[in-house]
């Protein structure tokens, strides 16, 4: 009798929290994760970006995900982090309570999101992964900002 294997493939996360919430974004989109730092606000701008920071030399446009994603005011601490990822080829800051871990999922254990999760609109999101011990609410990057929004936001960076 032969013996068969199963080959799960996997997709490595970083892991962030908001509120008391766990998300992942998939490390590939992911350039950096830096302390909270001073952002220059730009004017005209929607209420979630929240402005500009120079990174390494490079304007990089931050978005406040909380405030996104309607989940209250934003309360920044010691533990609040910066993402840099990458979205249609322009990198983005998402500022999220705190960003501590690095996981591989199988992918066979993320399922379709519900229609709402945590307040958080369906179109957002790219399914919840269904871990041993947690849930993991995985984001689509590409939903997070509207086609307009990353236009607009092109223009911001330098």
């Amino acid at each position: 009798m032969l013996e068969h294997k199963d080959i799960v493939e996997e997709v490595k996360v970083i892991v962030f929290r908001l509120e008391d919430e766990e998300y992942g974004v998939e490390v590939n989109q992911v350039r950096s994760i830096e302390h909270m730092q001073k952002i220059t606000r730009v004017p005209r701008t929607p209420e979630f970006v929240k402005g500009v920071i120079n990174l390494r030399g490079i304007v990089t446009p931050v978005i406040d995900l909380k405030s996104r994603f309607d989940l209250g005011e934003e309360n920044y601490t010691d533990t609040t982090r910066i993402i840099i990822v990458a979205v249609d080829d322009m990198e983005v800051g998402l500022i999220v309570d705190a960003a501590n871990d690095v996981i591989d999922i199988p992918v066979n254990k993320i399922e379709q999101p519900p229609a709402v999760v945590g307040g958080i609109n369906k179109a957002y999101l790219r399914g919840v992964a269904k871990l041993s011990d947690r849930l993991l609410i995985m984001l689509n990057l590409d939903k997070v900002l509207s086609n307009e929004e990353i236009q607009a936001m092109s223009s911001m960076e330098r």
